[in-house]
């Protein structure tokens, strides 16, 4: 591996690592040295890559939903109602698996979204809208244009009911006896909430 491989796969360590540490801890309780700590770096190493706890935060929500894009299907539904149907059933069973494989993504958008400061903004200018604008586009595929007034409650339902039951499994294991994390699991899920919003 060559430098420029070694200063990749260092960043890209410190951007997991920050994912997680904001996900637990939101912006304000997470530290850099924390950070460091768990991708086994040193605190320089952390600032020679990102200036500012900010600018790691925002390499972290980067991060975080190019994932989320890469998880739901990319091709668009044909003219036919059944064909955006089945689209938006596809992408929302992507969703579902993705916050599987990345639970902490619920904690990361719930603590930006706490307050109204230049985070918040800048997470719904550079992420949050266009998947807000996706979400419009499932509600258009339930049928009739007065679904899109549903949009807002869809976004908010449809980010809980695929995300929450993995952003607390140990409580779902104590409370119901079941793994939300078991393949098999995933993908009841999966269906359960793709029936729920695009039936």
């Amino acid at each position: 591996m060559n430098r420029a491989e070694q200063r990749a796969a260092t960043r890209a360590r410190i951007v997991a690592a920050a994912v997680d540490a904001f996900a637990e801890h939101g912006f304000e309780g997470a530290s850099t040295r924390d950070i460091a700590a768990r991708a086994d770096v040193t605190q320089g190493l952390v600032t020679y890559h990102f200036e500012s706890k900010d600018e790691l935060w925002r390499a972290a929500a980067d991060e975080i939903f190019r994932a989320l894009v890469d998880a739901i299907p990319s091709e668009r539904p044909g003219a036919g109602s059944a064909a955006r149907r089945e689209y938006a059933r596809d992408a929302i069973r992507g969703f579902v698996r993705f916050s599987a494989a990345h639970p902490q993504m619920l904690s990361f958008m719930v603590d930006a979204g706490r307050s109204d400061d230049a985070r918040m903004r800048w997470l719904i200018e550079t992420h949050l809208t266009s998947l807000y604008a996706f979400v419009r586009t499932l509600a258009g595929a339930r049928g009739g244009g007065g679904r899109a007034g549903l949009a807002p409650h869809l976004y908010y339902a449809l980010a809980g009911a695929s995300s929450l039951i993995f952003a607390v499994p140990e409580e779902c294991v104590a409370l119901t006896g079941t793994d939300p994390r078991a393949s098999a699991r995933v993908e009841r899920h999966a269906d359960l909430v793709a029936d729920l919003f695009a039936p």
